[in-house]
């Protein structure tokens, strides 16, 4: 399999940075590990295995909302992507295999509020 191209989205810097505020000046030596193990370990990792990480529509999903929620983004979905997501530490990191890139779209600490799939896509 041929390795796949990171792309990092506005939103994934972002939420960089709110990791970052999150974590607080106490914090800052978690943080200054998360970018190392980001950037020399798991980005390349995933970009040479992509399906290392869980398929993120695959869980179970019981409410009427989350269904809701949940058709919207398979409709979104180009035939072939691939939603997942990969936890590591405290950190769940989601992305979209899309032909021969990796975009990267959210990482959040397991103890933030949960992703906003709102921002990943225009409505047409």
């Amino acid at each position: 399999m041929a390795v796949k191209r990171p792309i990092f989205t506005e939103n994934f810097s972002a939420n960089l940075t709110r990791v970052e505020t999150f974590l607080g000046r106490e914090g800052a030596s978690a943080f200054a590990r998360l970018l190392d193990r980001l950037f020399e370990d798991i980005i390349p990792t995933l970009c040479r295995f992509p399906e290392s990480g869980r398929a993120f529509l695959a869980h179970p999903v019981r409410s009427a909302e989350a269904k809701a929620l949940v058709k919207k983004v398979r409709h979104r979905l180009q035939p072939g992507e691939a939603l997942r997501e990969f936890v590591v530490d405290d950190y769940l990191v989601l992305y979209l295999v899309r032909g021969g890139s990796l975009v990267f779209l959210s990482i959040k600490h397991h103890r933030q509020l949960s992703f906003d799939f709102r921002r990943f896509w225009q409505e047409s």
